[in-house]
């Protein structure tokens, strides 16, 4: 495809230098130069952060510490089996 382009003096200097360093014609580095920037991958654009809804919004029940999470499934256990869950050996 023939096409004409136009490029500031400064722009169409670097470009016909960078293409005779690289033993290029400047259509065949315009060209290199078009295919790098069409194959780029699109940026990615930012997500909205995440934002965690709770039901009834008052946080853990009183005793409950999220940072020790195997006291929540003990505790699970229990209320699901009644009693004190068994504890492995």
């Amino acid at each position: 495809m023939r096409t004409t382009i136009s490029l500031d003096d400064h722009l169409g200097r670097a470009a016909r230098r960078r293409a005779s360093e690289q033993g290029l014609s400047l259509s065949a580095l315009v060209a290199q130069a078009l295919r790098a920037l069409l194959t780029e991958r699109e940026p990615r654009t930012e997500s909205q952060p995440f934002r965690l809804v709770t039901v009834r919004g008052g946080g853990p029940q009183p005793g409950v510490d999220l940072d020790r999470t195997s006291t929540l499934v003990v505790a699970d256990d229990e209320a699901a089996h009644g009693g004190h869950a068994p504890r492995s050996r």
